[in-house]
């Protein structure tokens, strides 16, 4: 499978946070697959995970665009 086809996780944070930071991948051009692990637990009938296990993940060949985006939005949320 080419690169094109793979994905990476490229962070994991509060539903916030990955709303916000989804937004700003995808007005980048960035494709985005967003998991949401607590959701994922309910529908197959058991509670799991935490608010903060929800992960976005893009293709490795938007991963260093993306990585830039990721670390910006991180230093701003510390700001």
């Amino acid at each position: 499978m080419s690169d094109s086809h793979k994905y990476t996780k490229i962070y994991s944070g509060s539903q916030v946070s990955v709303i916000l930071l989804k937004g700003l991948l995808e007005a980048a051009g960035i494709g985005v697959i967003e998991k949401n692990e607590q959701n994922s637990g309910v529908v197959a009938g058991f509670v799991g995970g935490t608010q903060s296990t929800i992960r976005l993940s893009v293709k490795e060949v938007d991963k260093e665009k993306a990585e830039k985006i990721v670390q910006e939005f991180v230093a701003q949320q510390q700001a």
